[in-house]
């Protein structure tokens, strides 16, 4: 079975499905989601992607991102993801969304309307190979720094969507300090 992708407008409204492959290949704007999950430590799961990846192999993202189905909720998918690329399960909220477009050498560009979800776990991961190489939890300020230096080791998108969870971040830990 052919793996379709909601296109949306920018509004999120619904106009269409599309086979993925070809929704990258027109650049056309769909319904998409990344997921980013924390230990008790405040410290941000990360994974390297499996290299065999259609784009962007071996780069590091967040903890998992991908794409609802037909008449799929983007929680229930988020959900699901999560489960099938790093092998747990934890609550999740959503916190924000936003429109992005990132090309690749490939000729294909990523084009999505993103809803970003959060969670905290601290149990055990077992991550799909065909999805995931590595993982790891890593500080923000440790994340960032590997991002200032410019190494190249993340992905388009975690490049363009971090700063927004470092702010949304940074607001929750002063809003957590200022409640103490």
């Amino acid at each position: 079975m052919m793996e379709q992708v909601v296109l949306v407008n920018e509004l999120d409204q619904e106009i269409g499905l599309m086979e993925k492959m070809e929704a990258h290949e027109k650049a056309l704007l769909h319904r998409a989601f990344s997921v980013f999950v924390f230990n008790d430590a405040g410290e941000l799961l990360l994974q390297q992607r499996a290299f065999e990846k259609y784009h962007s192999g071996g780069l590091w993202t967040n903890t998992c991102c991908s794409h609802p189905r037909a008449n799929e909720a983007v929680l229930d998918a988020a959900n699901r993801r999560l489960i099938e690329e790093m092998g747990f399960t934890t609550a999740l909220e959503k916190v924000f969304d936003f429109i992005y477009q990132a090309e690749f050498s490939n000729g294909l560009t990523e084009h999505e309307f993103d809803h970003v979800f959060i969670g905290q776990y601290n149990g055990v991961i077992i991550p799909d190979p065909n999805e995931v190489h590595a993982y790891e939890y890593r500080t923000m300020e440790s994340i960032q720094a590997s991002l200032d230096a410019k190494e190249g080791l993340f992905t388009a998108w975690f490049e363009i969507i971090f700063p927004k969870m470092m702010d949304w971040w940074k607001n929750q830990n002063s809003r957590n300090l200022a409640a103490n």
